[in-house]
């Protein structure tokens, strides 16, 4: 089992910027594709942005050239650099991990953490 913890959300000014971090325990990370997801008030959860084991990234157009997603296998830990804010950037942010791998397996193959609120406001 695999349990995701974010952290690093909070409080930015318009134009600030935020990283926010989500650290994974449990076995084989390198297994999982992460990614960042947002859910603002009275609205579906969508993708922000994902990164493969190897380091391939996608984003979505609206943070694409402000946003940058990362990872560090040898901590478990995926990062979400967020430059450039705007207030329609506020909402709550979860990490996921997937894994193709377990889930043709049979296993249990995606989990969530307990998201982290970015508040974009002058």
């Amino acid at each position: 089992q695999v349990q995701l913890v974010e952290s690093g959300g909070g409080l930015a000014q318009p134009g600030g910027s935020l990283r926010l971090s989500c650290a994974a325990s449990g076995r084989d990370f390198t297994l999982y594709v992460m990614g960042w997801y947002q859910q603002a008030p009275g609205k579906q959860r969508e993708l922000v942005a994902t990164i493969t084991s190897g380091g391939s990234t996608n984003y979505a157009d609206s943070v694409k050239g402000r946003f940058t997603i990362s990872r560090d296998n040898a901590k478990n830990t995926v990062y979400l650099q967020m430059n450039s804010l705007k207030p329609e950037d506020t909402a709550v942010y979860y990490c996921k991990g997937y894994s193709d791998y377990r889930r043709l397996r049979g296993y249990e193959y995606e989990y969530w953490g307990q998201g982290t609120q970015v508040t974009v406001s002058s």
